[in-house]
């Protein structure tokens, strides 16, 4: 068996190593050769250690270096001396130093590369993933999964300091009704049946509380069969938490302190405790979305009142329906061109219209309907848009609240980007409370869980209609991105059974999906809570990266494959058999 000697890693050589003979080993990152010299930047995980072959040296190690290429490994040894003033870089840790090489030793070659290491970010995503190892040699991507190790540790560090038990839950468990589709699972031995992988582990984390562990977390492994997009994967990875005989208080508190903990052992960031709070009516009211970036202000309003006695057709149609209408203000004199543009893209969007009206330079009114505006209408806007100034525009959004006001709140955070109004290197939390207990599908035509049938409602919801019900849930949102969310749960059998209802399940249904919980809650179930918070998407923001793909170490692509293992595959027939399955065709709809 070789042993492989190594006396400290390629970027952590430092004066200590000065004039002494050490041993390296890495991937050459690259190579110059100056005919009597020949330099290679010597790479591990650590960093960049630049090495030197000369003929006077070891004139066979100096024969050797010609023959190597970029990503070859590489075993050297050698002495550490001084770079010259003039040949000192500052952009490594281990500028000041070179090593002279008097043994090389190639453990392996590589050839042609399908990408150049710093050509990285410019390769096509498809192609990086397939030859994901070459992807992950890369220093950023090396950076970031780093840092995700750091984060990790860093929460494992805090939740042990507070009494939680680590806890792992089954991967293989019971198909439910619980919202996502699911990723099912055949069974060899019960042909028929099935396993679902776990949307998460929100039913057996329950009954760590119901079995006394008063206080839990898991790094859990999630599914879901869902569309994917930048920040959804069809697995992931979240921190999941529950704890017992807690409120709503409690449960924040320990999770901002764990935020606290994260960003100033990781990344040497102080954050002012609490956190901003905001109800999800205010919310959605204000910013058109439940998870609203505050990095930057232009607030939704209400501008209703102003059209009160409008002759304008379609205004007086939504306002005689019990329809809202909205508006942004936007401290930017667009051209025409402009403003078609944004019109074009409101109503590729889903808008079914947006209006707009710019103020000149004496605050006069421009717009399509300009004609049909009172005389004060600039004075009424001024009541509402307290700092309405010359060139502002105001861009107008009719019709149903919500779809209204989630139309507003998108054009509102592509107005940010496309003007740069978002600050970069802010972090703004929030927590968003109050949230309904049930929605409506309109699809469905029943109602649904806003997060899952487990969730507690609101004090006094006997007396109420289903969507007057509020739910004792909580999400953290971070830049506008939901980071996770929870709720105290049911512990009652009968309110669970009663919430059940409400979701339109029979009994039958009841007791076929959670009749282990029902049973769990009539034999000592305490009060409890939890969370659970994204670890990819949180990282992802941290570090500011486009993707949780750029985070994740063997993500899937924006169609769910894998091109590096060729993942999903086609199962052999034979295969197929001993699970008790056949594929048939697919019927044409």
């Amino acid at each position: 068996m070789k042993k492989f000697e190594r006396t400290v890693m390629c970027g952590q050589v430092n004066e200590t190593f000065l004039n002494k003979i050490i041993h390296l080993l890495g991937w050459v990152h690259r190579r110059r050769d100056h005919g009597n010299l020949i330099f290679i930047d010597l790479r591990d995980r650590s960093g960049i250690m630049q090495i030197v072959f000369s003929p006077e040296i070891n004139l066979s190690a100096y024969e050797s270096a010609k023959h190597l290429r970029s990503e070859y490994v590489i075993s050297i040894s050698g002495k550490v001396v001084k770079r010259s003033q003039s040949t000192i870089n500052k952009d490594i840790e281990t500028g000041h130093f070179e090593l002279q090489v008097d043994n090389l030793e190639i453990l392996n070659k590589a050839k042609a590369l399908p990408f150049a290491q710093d050509e990285g970010e410019m390769v096509d995503e498809d192609l990086r993933l397939k030859y994901r190892y070459l992807d992950l040699r890369r220093p950023v991507m090396q950076h970031r999964i780093e840092t995700r190790h750091k984060i990790i540790f860093a929460m494992r560090e805090f939740l042990n300091s507070q009494k939680f038990f680590e806890i792992e839950t089954p991967v293989l468990t019971k198909n439910t009704a619980e919202g996502a589709r699911e990723f099912l699972v055949p069974s060899r031995i019960h042909q028929g049946s099935f396993y679902a992988l776990p949307q998460s582990p929100q039913l057996y984390k329950q009954i760590l509380m119901a079995s006394g562990m008063e206080r839990y977390f898991q790094v859990a492994r999630c599914f879901r069969d869902e569309d994917l997009r930048a920040d959804r994967q069809p697995e992931f990875t979240q921190l999941d938490m529950e704890m017992s005989f807690i409120n709503e208080q409690d449960i924040q508190n320990i999770i901002e302190n764990l935020l606290q903990h994260i960003l100033n052992s990781v990344f040497a960031i102080d954050i002012k405790l609490p956190l901003q709070r905001m109800t999800y009516a205010d919310a959605f009211s204000n910013y058109g979305v439940d998870k609203p970036d505050l990095r930057f202000e232009m607030l939704i309003h209400d501008i209703g009142k102003l059209f009160a006695d409008t002759e304008i057709s379609f205004l007086k149609t939504v306002l005689e329906k019990n329809g809202k209408i909205g508006a942004l203000k936007v401290n930017r004199n667009f051209s025409r061109s402009e403003l078609d543009a944004w019109v074009d893209r409101a109503t590729k969007n889903g808008a079914k219209g947006l209006l707009w009206i710019r103020f000149n330079e004496n605050m006069q009114p421009e717009s399509p309907v300009a004609k049909f505006l009172p005389a004060d209408f600039t004075t009424k806007v001024k009541e509402i848009f307290k700092d309405l100034a010359p060139n502002d525009t105001l861009f107008i959004i009719a019709g149903k609240y919500k779809d209204s006001w989630e139309q507003l709140g998108r054009l509102r955070l592509q107005l940010a980007e496309a003007l740069q109004l978002i600050p970069q290197g802010l972090l703004k939390f929030l927590w968003v409370t109050d949230f309904p207990l049930f929605e409506y599908d309109e699809k469905e035509k029943k109602w649904s869980s806003v997060h899952h049938p487990f969730t507690s409602p609101q004090d006094g919801w006997e007396k109420l209609e289903p969507h007057s019900i509020k739910a004792r849930s909580y999400d953290i949102v971070l830049n506008g991105i939901e980071l996770g969310g929870g709720s105290i749960r049911i512990h009652d059998p009968n309110v669970q059974k009663e919430v059940f209802k409400l979701l339109g399940f029979d009994l039958e249904t009841m007791q076929d999906h959670f009749g282990f919980l029902l049973e769990a809650q009539e034999l000592g179930f305490p009060p409890h809570g939890g969370i659970a918070l994204g670890i990819d998407r949180f990282v992802m923001l941290l570090l500011n990266c486009k993707s949780i793909r750029d985070v994740i170490a063997f993500p899937k692509t924006a169609t769910g494959q894998d091109p590096m293992m060729q993942a999903p595959t086609k199962v052999n027939p034979m295969k197929l058999r001993d699970y008790g399955l056949k594929l048939t065709e697919k019927e044409n709809k």
